[in-house]
C-alpha cells in the first residue's frame, strides 16, 4: 500500500440543491442518495475500508450554476459554509473544493478568494455551462485570473450538455447525455474552447484539472494537435495544441478504471500528470483503490498516483 491515498473527486449535496434540482439533474441512483448528504460516519467508513486518507469534497453537478443569480450566490454560498464545518470537524480527513455561482462572475471571484483565503479551500470546481454559456467567454475569466492569483486550480467537472446539442444529437436515446458519452463530450468541448480562447497566454500558471482519465482528450491528442498544426497558425497562440494540454492540465481517475485508458494518459502526459479520484459515492473506494493497485507501473509510480502528484497541486 502507499504511504497515503488522496482522493480528488468525491462528492456531497445539501438539502436545499437537493430539493432544488430536477429534470436531466436529478440523482436517481439511491447508493448515491443515501451517501451525498453525509458528511461524517459513514463517508470516513467507507473510506477507512478502502485506505483512503483524504477527500477533496466538491458539490456534487450541477450545484447553483443554473439558478438565476441571486439564488445561485445564496446556495453556493451556503453550500460552502456547510462544507467548510465538514472539513474543521475532520480536518485531516476532508478537504474542500469551493462551488461558484457562476450566474454572477464577479461574485464568483469574490467566493473563490472568501473560500481559498479564508476557508482553507483547495481550490473550486466548476461543472459544464452556465445557463448555455461556455466558461471560455471572456465574461468569466476573472475566475480564472483569481485562481492564477490564489495558486489554486479549477476542476473542470462535467455537467449536462448545452441544450442545443441535446436537442440535436441526444434526446433521442436519454443514456447518451449522462457519464458515457454527454458529460464528457461536454466537458472535452469546453476544455478546447478554453485552450482556443487564449487564456492560458494570458495566464500561463493557470491549473485545470479534469476527471474521468481527461474525457477522452488524450486519446485524441495527438491528432488534435496534428489539426492544430496546420489550421491553428492564424489564431495567435503561443505553443501547439498538446502542449496547453500537457503543461497547464492534470487528469484524475475518477470513475474511469480502465487500464488500456490510464496506460494512453500516461504515455501521453506522464504520471506526473495523473491523480487518484474515485467520484464517490457513483463509484465505490475499493474499486478505485484496486484500480491502480492493480496497475501495472512501478510502486513509485502508484505513489505519485495515490498522492504524491495531489500534494504537490494541491498544496496538501
Amino acid at each position: 500500500m502507499p504511504n497515503r491515498i488522496i482522493a480528488l473527486e468525491e462528492h456531497f449535496w445539501t438539502p436545499a440543491l437537493r430539493d432544488k434540482t430536477t429534470g436531466y439533474y436529478a440523482v436517481k441512483s439511491p447508493v448515491a442518495t443515501s451517501r451525498l448528504p453525509d458528511l461524517g460516519a459513514l463517508r470516513l467508513k467507507e473510506m477507512d475500508e478502502a485506505g483512503i486518507d483524504l477527500q477533496v469534497i466538491s458539490h456534487v453537478q450541477p450545484a447553483a450554476q443554473i439558478y438565476d443569480a441571486a439564488t445561485s450566490i445564496k446556495l453556493t454560498r451556503e453550500a460552502n459554509d456547510v462544507l467548510y464545518e465538514a472539513c474543521r470537524a475532520h480536518p485531516t480527513r476532508f478537504a474542500g473544493f469551493a462551488s461558484l455561482p457562476t450566474p454572477d462572475p464577479k461574485e464568483s471571484v469574490n467566493e473563490l478568494e472568501r473560500c481559498v483565503a479564508k476557508l482553507g479551500f483547495k481550490g473550486a470546481m466548476i461543472s459544464g455551462h452556465t445557463n448555455g454559456e461556455f466558461i471560455d467567454l471572456k465574461k468569466y475569466w476573472g475566475i480564472f485570473e483569481r485562481a492564477e492569483a490564489l495558486d489554486v486550480p479549477i476542476y473542470l467537472h462535467p455537467g449536462i450538455p448545452h441544450p442545443a446539442a441535446v436537442e440535436l444529437y441526444l434526446k433521442d436515446y436519454p443514456i447518451m447525455i449522462g457519464a458515457g458519452w454527454g458529460f464528457g463530450m461536454e466537458t472535452a468541448t469546453q476544455t478546447v474552447r478554453l485552450i482556443y480562447s487564449g487564456i492560458f497566454d494570458r495566464h500561463p500558471k493557470l491549473r485545470i484539472i479534469l476527471g474521468h482519465l481527461g474525457e477522452g482528450i488524450p486519446f485524441l491528442l495527438w491528432r488534435a494537435n496534428w489539426v492544430h498544426r496546420f489550421m491553428g497558425k492564424d489564431m495567435g497562440l503561443k505553443r501547439e495544441f498538446a502542449d496547453y494540454f500537457r503543461e497547464n492540465f492534470w487528469i484524475t481517475t475518477s470513475g474511469n478504471f480502465s487500464q488500456p485508458a490510464l496506460m494512453c494518459c500516461l504515455m501521453e502526459l506522464g504520471v506526473e500528470r495523473v491523480m487518484f479520484s474515485v467520484d464517490w459515492p457513483y463509484n465505490k473506494n475499493t474499486d478505485g483503490v484496486k484500480f491502480v493497485e492493480n496497475a501495472p507501473i512501478s510502486p513509485a509510480d502508484k505513489r505519485k498516483i495515490f498522492s504524491e502528484n495531489a500534494a504537490q497541486v494541491l498544496k496538501l
